[in-house]
């Protein structure tokens, strides 16, 4: 079998599986189309734009009907609010707000959640960071990019230092926390990005296998009375792979929704459409909001994909969680099919990335869509 035979193979097995979404389990609000509709956009950072200039393009936000914002606050990096915790680059939250407000236009900061390059826990807390099956430290041996360093969500002191970085976003005033990279590297990549990357994952291969560190080995040993590094074949060791699933959503769950809403904010979260390649069941989060990230061409998919998973998606969710089709600002055709088949699929709404990338051409097009 060639490598486009393989690629064409598995395509078919990896959608199969992801609209299987439904075997789930308990049906949490299948096929409700949802009366209000709300758009969403992510906003990367910008700290060279004045005032007027993110005025400009609020105001065009607001005329094509995106009414919720979501800067990149927090990337792993210095923050660019006025964090306690973390080095900060920049103040932008505290400039958007106001201009946001202005504009009668929610505001949800995003933060990064698992990805940690910042110095000071770098050289002070190695011990914080994922481990691969290899036992390489996802600190010195990240898996595909530079910025994978992931933190392990099984570390008490981990969930702690994440969710004081939540407790500071959410005393601001604004209406949520957007929650991103909640979830273990990528075991097996979107095929969209095998040539790029130069690999072909057929089965999960150890460099890209996490978490085996000390913290859960320990823990899963107590649990099920095995070291997971003697599991002969982890791939097909259902209790090993519900523990991982289970840390995340522990920290989600249990630690960062609370803080949000101790706050009476909005939690929302970007999610994988391929959630167990990345240990992200984040159909048992307790969330106000999902955007399952449905970037097709990654899976090597039509914009069809994007209304079938909607529903599957829909269809998964276990709680009072509402959904919204997150989407690629692609040429003007491509969104278009695209904004049209999440509705097709009865997405609460839609959320694009990123502003930076919206053109007078798209506004036009979004405006047709959105202002209906």
């Amino acid at each position: 079998m060639n490598r486009r035979e393989f690629i064409d193979k598995s395509t078919k097995t990896t959608l199969a599986a992801m609209l299987s979404l439904s075997a789930f389990g308990t049906v949490g609000r299948a096929g409700e189309v949802k009366k209000q509709q709300k758009n969403w956009v992510w906003i990367t950072p910008d700290i060279e734009a004045s005032d007027d200039e993110w005025k400009r393009r609020f105001e065009k936000l607001k005329r094509v009907n995106i009414s919720s914002l979501i800067p990149e606050v927090y990337n792993g990096g210095p923050a660019y609010y006025g964090s306690q915790q973390l080095p900060v680059k920049a103040p932008l939250l505290e400039r958007l707000i106001p201009l946001a407000r202005d504009f009668d236009l929610e505001i949800h900061p995003w933060m990064w959640v698992m990805p940690c390059g910042l110095d000071f826990v770098r050289k002070k807390h190695p011990e914080w960071y994922m481990v691969n099956r290899l036992r390489e430290s996802a600190l010195t041996k990240p898996a595909y990019v530079d910025y994978y360093k992931f933190l392990c969500p099984a570390k008490e002191e981990v969930q702690e230092f994440i969710r004081n970085t939540v407790k500071e976003l959410a005393a601001y005033d604004v209406d949520g926390v957007h929650l991103d990279y909640v979830r273990y590297p990528d075991v097996i990549i979107a095929m969209g990005f095998w040539e790029k990357y130069n690999i072909v994952q057929d089965k999960e291969y150890p460099q890209y296998d996490y978490c085996y560190c000390d913290t859960c080995r320990s823990k899963f040993k107590t649990q099920q009375g095995i070291d997971p590094l003697e599991i002969n074949d982890p791939s097909m060791n259902g209790a090993w792979i519900q523990f991982r699933y289970d840390q995340v959503t522990h920290l989600v769950n249990n630690k960062l929704i609370p803080s949000i809403r101790e706050k009476n904010k909005i939690s929302s979260a970007a999610v994988f459409p391929n959630w167990k390649n990345v240990r992200q069941q984040w159909q048992e989060w307790q969330l106000d909001a999902v955007m399952p990230m449905l970037y097709n061409k990654f899976y090597l998919a039509n914009t069809e994909w994007i209304k079938q998973y909607t529903k599957a998606g829909i269809k998964s969710i276990k709680h009072n969680t509402s959904l919204y089709s997150g989407l690629m600002v692609n040429d003007i055709t491509v969104l278009k099919e695209s904004v049209e088949k999440a509705f097709e699929g009865h997405a609460r709404g839609i959320s694009l990335f990123a502003l930076k990338s919206l053109t007078k051409q798209h506004y036009e097009i979004l405006s047709t869509i959105l202002n209906k």
